[in-house]
């Protein structure tokens, strides 16, 4: 099959879990004798190759032209509202239209390439996965990974949420992330029949804690001053709202009471950066939670979650949550929130002989601690719970069986 992806972030230029997702489907592709082309964004400063090979998959990047002077006229009030996010707005929509023109007008109609399904991630990449379909007839798959309204907890902008929904009107398959995505998608009004949910994966053999230095994870801890005897506790993500690390900065008084020495690592960048570090000085937690604000490569990361006794996610809306499987890879047990939509309480068994975590209200700062002292209380169970994790990912979220999965979806449509 001849697959043409569009997605906002790829290699070199990851921002979150969908650059990882989008980086790790499509070497799978590849390896299993696919053809896959793909467009996606250039850096700020246009320094990126505008196309090259890269493992097996041709990429382009168009380069960006300033568009924001002249956007105000023609947008939305809701969007004038953005600010400085005008700027971000011009460069998705350039990214679309070019990206459009380039793989109709010069791969298909004068390069003569051919394609069997054209795939777009998001509403940062629907605009042009339409447009394709419009002008080629290619079969469109449209990627949901979070919604417009989920992320903003009910607010955001309406422009966003109507190229989301004009995007599944246009598709004919819509792919979610989760059960709990699919009932929100439905909600919203996506066509019911064309939603399908496939999870998302991780590479138990990169994230495996047999391939890990002893002396790497002792210098993690020791780098945060934690000693051999104080539990670490870890949060990985991005720094807003939705991930509910504030309310989890809340928790640790009430984890202290059990545990007096345990310390909570924090990792990331966002909006919230201020405002944690704030919140932590009002608590006189600075001996407590250790702040590490930067996004770290995955090496680092596979190697927190080693050092770390429990992986903490607490968010408020978490269609997917691959850091979850991370941990999980990693033998950690893991501390979730599982209120609203949240695709890590299908990940996450919480009871019974196959229990590899917790499910907790992320709005409630005691019910987080619960969570983590529950995980802390039992070493051998601690450790059981790890294995548990592990086990289900080898089972359940490898990336092997998530592109099987995918390509499977991608057959039916192609075929009809």
């Amino acid at each position: 099959m001849k697959i043409a992806v569009l997605v906002y972030e790829y290699p070199p230029k990851i921002v979150g879990g969908l650059g990882t997702y989008a980086a790790e489907i499509t070497r799978k592709f590849v390896l299993m004798d696919h053809d896959v082309t793909v467009f996606t964004m250039n850096d700020d400063k246009g320094t990126l190759p505008t196309r090259e090979i890269w493992r097996g998959i041709e990429i382009h990047r168009p380069l960006h032209i300033d568009i924001s002077d002249s956007l105000p006229d023609v947008l939305a009030e809701d969007v004038k509202k953005w600010g400085r996010g005008i700027q971000l707005f011009s460069k998705i929509l350039v990214y679309n239209y070019l990206s459009a023109s380039k793989l109709v007008n010069e791969l298909i109609r004068k390069e003569s390439f051919k394609y069997d399904i054209v795939v777009a991630h998001d509403w940062l990449s629907a605009i042009s996965g339409i447009t394709i379909k419009k002008e080629v007839g290619l079969p469109f798959a449209f990627h949901v990974h979070s919604t417009e309204k989920g992320r903003t907890l009910g607010n955001g902008s309406e422009v966003v949420s109507n190229i989301e929904l004009h995007g599944a009107k246009a598709a004919d398959l819509i792919v979610t992330v989760s059960y709990a995505m699919k009932d929100e998608l439905i909600k919203l009004g996506f066509p019911t029949e064309k939603i399908q949910v496939c999870y998302n994966g991780v590479d138990p053999q990169k994230y495996n804690p047999e391939n890990v230095n002893s002396e790497d994870v002792k210098k993690i801890r020791e780098s945060y001053g934690i000693k051999e005897d104080e539990p670490m506790i870890l949060f990985v993500g991005r720094l807003v709202g939705v991930k509910g690390v504030d309310k989890l900065i809340m928790a640790m008084p009430h984890v202290l009471q059990k545990y007096p020495k345990a310390k909570l690592v924090v990792v990331g960048v966002g909006d919230l950066q201020e405002y944690l570090t704030n919140l932590v000085k009002i608590m006189r937690l600075q001996d407590i939670v250790k702040l590490n604000f930067n996004f770290i490569s995955e090496e680092e990361r596979i190697l927190h979650y080693a050092a770390c006794d429990v992986a903490v996610f607490p968010s408020l809306y978490e269609p997917f949550g691959i850091v979850a499987l991370e941990a999980m890879s990693m033998e950690r047990p893991v501390v979730v929130g599982a209120a609203g939509v949240s695709g890590m309480r299908e990940i996450v068994v919480c009871r019974g002989e196959d229990q590899c975590g917790f499910h907790i209200d992320p709005s409630n700062p005691s019910d987080i601690a619960w969570g983590i002292n529950s995980a802390l209380e039992n070493p051998e169970k601690r450790k059981q719970l790890g294995k548990n994790g592990r086990k289900r990912v080898l089972e359940e979220f490898t990336w092997d069986k998530i592109a099987e999965r995918t390509i499977e979806l991608y057959e039916q449509i192609v075929k009809h």
